[in-house]
């Protein structure tokens, strides 16, 4: 039996995603399911230029970086055109990291000609109609190695793969960072930590942390299988989001000390209530651990 052709082409990209997928323990190991037409960093049997040409059959796209429609050429032809004609061909296609799937940091610099491959900042689609039934989102700055081994291994068996209204996998996109974040007692009972990379406290109010508006499995799948970016005491940035990056980036907009923005599925008056509950009481444990942190 034939194995899936897999072809990872990059647009505007700084390589983190595929320097991330590195990361994976089983690296290599996932890739022998599949047949590699080429990679960014792989010695594989075609060429760019092969795969510019147009020479090359693939099942399934990888696309890393912000995708422009015109102006970005390799080998004297446009990126756009050539990423076009194999999304016609492929039965999968995969947004790998934030600027694939929104823009994200690169749209920034030319917000008017630079989007994801399949939505822009404000959710809007550009081809989404065209390759719906193709599409997976693996948003993230950079994704989670093993988010991207999740969705290969399933394709190369055949499985299907529930996803959301912005074509995440439901499995690593269906909860907020905010959900198993080790910090979650001192967001219950509004305690905040004054500086990053300690070890108590909560990021949320005093820092920015963007995890309760945020969807990933960041706290559930952990780094190195040991860490996130809140257990090492760094606010997280939101960033498989389609807003990221934010402006104020460590700062949680407030009205009279209340979220101006309310964390994903809580009614303002639900936690305006549990706020003030909160705040009516003084948790000793908790300020002891803070005062000597802070000290």
């Amino acid at each position: 039996m034939s194995k899936p052709k897999l072809l990872w082409l990059q647009s505007i990209s700084c390589n983190g995603n595929v320097h991330s997928f590195f990361n994976h323990p089983d690296f290599f190991s996932i890739l022998s399911n599949f047949e590699l037409i080429h990679h960014p960093l792989l010695d594989t049997k075609y060429t760019l230029e092969d795969v510019f040409s147009k020479k090359v059959d693939c099942d399934i796209l990888v696309l890393e970086g912000s995708f422009k429609e015109n102006g970005l050429k390799k080998h004297g032809v446009e990126v756009s055109e050539v990423i076009e004609y194999y999304s016609k061909k492929v039965k999968h296609i995969i947004t790998a990291g934030t600027c694939a799937t929104f823009g994200g940091v690169f749209k920034e610099n030319d917000p008017k000609n630079i989007s994801g491959f399949a939505f822009d900042r404000e959710e809007k689609t550009i081809r989404y109609e065209t390759y719906a039934s193709k599409l997976i989102s693996l948003p993230g700055c950079p994704i989670h190695p093993k988010w991207l081994s999740f969705v290969l291994l399933m394709l190369s068996k055949n499985k299907k793969i529930v996803l959301d209204e912005m074509h995440r996998p439901q499995e690593l996109y269906g909860i907020t960072v905010h959900t198993g974040c080790s910090r979650n007692e001192y967001f219950e009972w509004k305690v905040d930590v004054k500086g990053f990379g300690l070890k108590e406290g909560c990021l949320f109010y005093e820092q920015g942390c963007q995890a309760p508006y945020t969807k990933g499995s960041c706290n559930k799948i952990l780094w190195n299988d040991i860490s996130s970016k809140t257990i090492a005491g760094t606010p997280c940035f939101g960033c498989t989001e389609p807003t990221f990056p934010k402006e104020n980036l460590f700062s949680t907009k407030t009205n009279m000390g209340i979220p101006s923005v309310m964390p994903l599925g809580v009614p303002r008056r639900a936690y305006l209530t549990a706020t003030g509950v909160a705040k009516s009481f003084k948790i000793k444990r908790f300020e002891e651990k803070i005062i000597n942190y802070d000290n």
